[in-house]
């Protein structure tokens, strides 16, 4: 049975866990994992959790304060720490604009450093460090596309270079989906759900996706193993997902029919996106989605697959509990 942490000692078997970002989409699914466990989770965050019962477990805290960081996490003398918290968009105008994505992994690495209590610290990182359609030669070959990517590399060279006293691990998320997803994965499956998704003709992309269930579970794994100190894992499901077939997947889930539109159509609803971006005007389609909706991008999956050889949850189950939970949420909005 879960419980609110109210102390420094910690019953046999329970793990201690920090999680930073653990009101977001990942962290408020980690958050019910580990206390479904019976494990002592603390989430700090500068936003208040989603889950309305994780409340008792969250801590507001700025992790761009070092004195703050420092105070919440050695009240807390936690076991592990999976860090998440980051800015993830990519509207920002320079570096700065992502300090949290550097300067809040420097603050961490500086805490871990003199902590006597943390085992291992998790590092979130992006896809994003290397362009779509990019194969680097090894995990320190980068090509960002973007300032949210180069903040990630420099988080990730941060980690590499100045972690001294912990076990770390770097993870880069694919894309992920599944209940708490924010708006981009969560507007595709209400579109489909409302009958107004529709595919086009020719190719459409096939890209390395996972559920949220089993990205759960591989941080997990990670946290536990001996063995993935120092390394950098993808999190995602192990066969590549074409989108085409995804959607007609969800659209059955929902006794419902997928429309083709030619694809000439698109392109052209796509350029007429740009030009109502650069008058603020917000449209559902643009080249840069057009190109996301037709680029391949397959990541190595065989060092996570290692880990854990057999993922929990197939891609139709995912689509049916995703679609149990946002019909839930619909119902409380």
């Amino acid at each position: 049975m879960s419980q609110k942490y109210n102390g420094n000692v910690t019953p046999t078997g329970m793990k201690k866990i920090l999680i930073t970002g653990g009101s977001g989409f990942i962290g408020t699914n980690l958050v019910a994992y580990y206390l479904d466990k019976g494990d002592q989770v603390l989430n700090i965050d500068i936003k208040s959790p989603q889950h309305p019962g994780h409340h008792n477990y969250w801590k507001e805290v700025d992790i761009l304060n070092y004195e703050h960081f420092l105070r919440a996490v050695e009240e807390f003398r936690p076991d592990y720490i999976i860090h998440l918290a980051a800015r993830a968009n990519l509207t920002g105008k320079t570096l700065d604009d992502y300090s949290v994505n550097i300067e809040g992994v420097k603050n961490l690495i500086q805490i871990g450093n003199k902590s006597d209590s943390i085992k291992k610290i998790i590092f979130a990182s992006t896809i994003l460090v290397c362009e779509r359609g990019y194969v680097p030669e090894d995990e320190d070959d980068y090509c960002p596309p973007n300032l949210y990517g180069e903040s990630k590399v420099a988080g990730e060279q941060l980690v590499k270079n100045e972690s001294k006293y912990f076990e770390w691990v770097i993870v880069r998320p694919t894309s992920i989906w599944g209940p708490w997803f924010g708006p981009t994965y969560r507007r595709f499956f209400e579109m489909i759900m409302r009958g107004r998704y529709f595919n086009f003709t020719g190719k459409m992309s096939t890209k390395t996706y996972g559920f949220i269930g089993n990205s759960v579970i591989q941080l997990d794994a990670i946290l536990k193993s001996d063995q993935s100190n120092e390394k950098t894992y993808h999190l995602g499901d192990y066969e590549p997902t074409n989108i085409k077939e995804w959607s007609k997947e969800i659209a059955e889930e929902l006794d419902r029919k997928i429309f083709t539109a030619p694809r000439i159509f698109i392109w052209i609803l796509a350029k007429a996106g740009d030009l109502l971006q650069k008058i603020n005007i917000r449209f559902p389609l643009n080249s840069f989605r057009f190109n996301n909706m037709t680029t391949d991008s397959i990541k190595p999956m065989n060092e996570i697959k290692d880990l854990v050889p057999e993922l929990q949850y197939s891609r139709k189950e995912g689509n049916r509990l995703t679609i149990e939970w946002i019909k839930s949420q619909e119902n409380h909005e």
